[in-house]
């Protein structure tokens, strides 16, 4: 405990987990970025941080990628938060815990991926499985009303389908582990012919009464990049969806 609020207690290092906070998986030189100091005092700061279980770092090849953990924030909240609320901030402060209780999900063999997106929904992993796979679901909650149609088979097409017909997105199932994990390419129907093959993946995990659902995107070509708002807009509603059942739709 007081390792963790020693390393909180200065300013460069709340910086740095600022940095992670927005934007995971970063090097020590995009993290150095933007910092007037030099890149030995941001090592030093860092490895204050480490010691403190509030970074943990994953080597890929030639480089390093620091990601933010929160579990040992959440050590702070149990003990000296959490007693002393009443029901409804308590319940606010367990949904925040559970938005900080995120683990990295990227083995030493897997490539990094180019965005990541975790959110923690009030369902079962079966019902949010239902809802990413279910024509009917997915079109009350996906971009233009787009509803996923295929067979959750590896090797089988799939395509998420407008009302009026139009293919919004199409590709190829690779893996189905149900309820847990499904990986799929991802082809943007907005691009046209110039449109490249990506890859995505959902990740499901239950944690207390809630499903993590964990979105990966691999390989985003840089005239797809809008894809990672895509995805913030389509976890939000499906979650709204799931906890509410609210139908939200952006068009």
């Amino acid at each position: 405990m007081d390792a963790i609020l020693k390393a909180l207690g200065d300013k460069t290092r709340r910086a740095l987990l600022d940095k992670l906070r927005e934007r995971d998986g970063q090097t020590l030189t995009e993290l150095e970025s933007d910092l007037e100091m030099q890149r030995f005092g941001v090592m030093k700061h860092l490895k204050v941080l480490e010691e403190a279980g509030l970074v943990i770092t994953q080597k890929l090849g030639r480089f390093k990628y620091h990601y933010l953990n929160a579990a040992p924030l959440q050590l702070v909240v149990d003990r000296w938060i959490e007693p002393l609320t009443q029901a409804p901030l308590a319940r606010a402060l367990l949904n925040l815990k559970l938005n900080l209780e995120g683990e990295i999900a990227m083995s030493s063999q897997e490539k990094k991926p180019d965005f990541m997106l975790e959110t923690f929904i009030a369902a079962s992993p079966e019902r949010v499985w239902e809802a990413l796979t279910s024509a009917e679901i997915s079109r009350q909650y996906y971009i233009m009303g787009a509803a996923f149609h295929g067979e959750l088979k590896a090797g089988k097409p799939y395509e998420y389908r407008a009302a009026d017909g139009k293919v919004m997105l199409s590709g190829e199932i690779i893996s189905v582990d149900r309820p847990h994990r499904l990986e799929m390419t991802f082809l943007p129907g907005w691009s046209g012919n110039s449109a490249k093959h990506s890859r995505n993946v959902f990740e499901l995990k239950k944690i207390g009464e809630h499903c993590k659902l964990t979105i990966l995107h691999f390989d985003i070509p840089p005239e797809n990049a809008g894809v990672r708002e895509g995805w913030a807009l389509i976890a939000s509603a499906l979650k709204t969806l799931l906890e509410t059942g609210q139908a939200v739709q952006f068009r």
